[in-house]
């Protein structure tokens, strides 16, 4: 199977480009913070993306790529199956952060590599963003949090409030560059 890894262009991030992608996940356990522990908890729910959700990362995408930052694409047989995209705003006391604002792997494609590699590229762009930390925002999921800690990501030393306030269920991690 021949996965072609490229940036997305501006020109091309329209609900189409999502039609055969399946963000479609059943989640059964979360991991929460209680007392300073993490414990992962049965929390059970579906994630699955409608309409107004790709509208809603296209929306996302365009302003990243608008912004200076990176949007990386993994294609199979010219459909997009993954995508990761880096904002170039550094965040951080230090700016020591480039954050990942996006990372998802097709239902259908789902550990095969894919998100190694899209989790690689994205990083390198950290990289040439000046990072020293590529900073997660990440699902809770027992099965997102497996695949962030697979790829060395720990809990971040510094949060960030927006993220937080944003989605507050989610582990922010951090992953050194």
């Amino acid at each position: 199977m021949e996965i072609i890894y490229r940036k997305i262009q501006p020109e091309e991030i329209e609900p189409g480009l999502f039609s055969q992608f399946q963000r479609f996940q059943k989640v059964e356990k979360c991991w929460r913070k209680e007392e300073g522990q993490w414990v992962l908890k049965d929390i059970a729910f579906t994630e699955d993306w409608d309409a107004a959700d790709y509208r809603r990362v296209c929306a996302q995408l365009t302003k990243v790529l608008a912004q200076g930052g990176a949007v990386w694409g993994a294609f199979f047989q010219n459909t997009l199956k993954g995508f990761a995209s880096v904002e170039k705003n550094l965040i951080g006391s230090s700016g020591q952060y480039a954050v990942l604002a996006e990372m998802h792997v097709s239902q259908d494609l789902r550990r095969g590599g894919l998100g190694r590699k899209l989790f690689g590229l994205a990083a390198g762009s950290a990289r040439e963003l000046g990072a020293k930390k590529l900073y997660i925002s990440a699902m809770s999921a027992a099965e997102s949090q497996a695949f962030y800690h697979s790829m060395g990501c720990v809990e971040a030393l510094e949060y960030d409030p927006c993220h937080v306030e944003k989605e507050p269920c989610d582990v922010q991690m951090e992953f050194l560059l």
